[in-house]
């Protein structure tokens, strides 16, 4: 009887505080979309050139209470280069209710695409080689409250050095700009 009492306290205990355990974890899962606009400005020997461009992405991650972090896949185009990027970022979010601010920087790399370069009527096209790419983003989450959907205006900078290595050119990239993100919450 004593062996029996004692097994069913310990079953019960060890249940109560698994749960209360889990009950602490706030981990919610998310994937989600974003478009953005802004410059992109190529650096190659001594020739800055700067265009207006164009963003579009998606993401996959986690959010805590106080970090983010997520995979996110990005695709740049300009009136002359067209690439991808895919990044691991990590958010710190500041503490408030409805407008959430937040602060973040991601590496990753950026892979594929093309740079058209026109000079006296002639085209010339050179492949983007892989290369490692870095960002960092200032942005604000606006919760809508009773919705599994936040959204997220944020400023991002992206370098990516030696987009390629042809011809005697090696240009880095610095893209810039604006962009707005949905995210759905599992």
């Amino acid at each position: 009887m004593k062996i029996n009492s004692l097994s069913l306290i310990s079953v019960v205990s060890v249940l109560t505080l698994a749960s209360n355990a889990n009950a602490g974890v706030m981990a919610d899962f998310y994937v989600g979309g974003m478009v953005g606009a802004g410059g992109q400005t190529l650096f190659a020997q001594h020739k800055n050139e700067t265009d207006p461009s164009q963003m579009f992405g998606a993401v996959a991650g986690m959010d805590l209470p106080i970090f983010r972090i997520e995979g996110e896949y990005d695709y740049f185009t300009s009136s002359d280069l067209d690439t991808n990027a895919a990044m691991v970022n990590l958010y710190a979010k500041m503490p408030s209710t409805v407008i959430l601010p937040y602060f973040g920087a991601g590496v990753g790399m950026v892979f594929g695409g093309k740079q058209t370069i026109e000079e006296n009527n002639v085209k010339t096209e050179y492949k983007i080689d892989s290369t490692a790419a870095y960002q960092a983003m200032l942005g604000a989450t606006i919760d809508i409250l009773k919705l599994p959907i936040k959204f997220d205006i944020e400023g991002r900078v992206l370098y990516a050095p030696d987009l390629y290595k042809e011809a005697g050119l090696s240009p880095d990239m610095l893209q810039y700009g604006v962009r707005a993100k949905m995210r759905y919450i599992f």
